[in-house]
C-alpha cells in the first residue's frame, strides 16, 4: 500500500508540467521565467510538459501494476538523475524541481527495494 501511495504521489507532481501544453503561463509559476517568446523554445518547454506527463502517468500505473514498477521507477530515475546532474549541484537552488527530483529519487529507490526484496 506505501508503494502505491508514493507512485500515486509522485506520478501525479512529476505530470503537472504538461499545463505548459495548455497554459504556457504557468511555465512563469513552475519555473519562474517567462513564457519565451522564441518558438522553438516555447515548444521544446511544451513538450517536455508532455514528456514529464507520460512519465508521470507510467508512474501511476506501476502502482496498479506490481510488475510495472521496477521499469517506471528505473525511468523515473534515469530522466531525474539526468535532469540533476546536467544542472549541477551547485545550481539546485536554480530550479523549483530540483529538490522534489532528489526527494523523488530516493522514494524510487525505496520502491524499488521493497519490490526487489518482497518474497511473496
Amino acid at each position: 500500500m506505501l508503494d502505491r501511495i508514493i507512485l500515486v504521489a509522485l506520478g501525479v507532481i512529476t505530470a503537472t508540467p504538461i499545463a505548459a501544453l495548455f497554459v504556457p503561463a504557468s511555465l512563469t509559476t513552475a519555473y519562474g521565467m517567462a513564457v519565451p517568446s522564441d518558438p522553438m523554445t516555447l515548444a521544446l518547454l511544451q513538450h517536455r510538459g508532455m514528456l514529464q506527463a507520460a512519465l508521470g502517468a507510467a508512474l501511476v500505473w506501476a502502482a496498479f501494476q506490481p510488475l510495472a514498477r521496477i521499469p517506471a521507477a528505473a525511468a523515473a530515475i534515469v530522466t531525474k538523475a539526468t535532469f540533476l546532474a546536467v544542472l549541477g549541484p551547485g545550481r539546485f537552488g536554480d530550479a523549483p524541481g530540483a529538490l522534489f527530483d532528489v526527494a523523488a529519487i530516493v522514494l524510487l529507490v525505496v520502491v524499488v527495494a521493497r519490490r526487489k526484496f518482497d518474497t511473496r
